[in-house]
């Protein structure tokens, strides 16, 4: 489909577009979930993700006074 549309002599974005939209056809497909996920689970998560995001952060800038204080590499 997508060969077809780039030969055409005069091809233009808005047309590219236009003829995409129109042969676009969702192939996505989903069902409900078979186990919910109760609100402890989900709290458990985000705090995870938080401490893995926010962890290292937290440990550098509490660490920034260290760094300052000590002697540039010698090279």
């Amino acid at each position: 489909m997508m060969f077809s549309l780039l030969r055409r002599p005069t091809l233009t974005w808005s047309t590219l577009m236009k003829d995409v939209q129109q042969n676009h056809r969702s192939t996505i497909y989903s069902k409900p979930p078979k186990e919910n996920i109760g609100p402890v689970q989900s709290f458990f998560a985000i705090c995870v993700f938080a401490v893995t995001l926010l962890g290292p952060a937290g440990w550098i800038l509490h660490h920034i006074p260290d760094y300052r204080q000590r002697s540039p590499p010698q090279t």
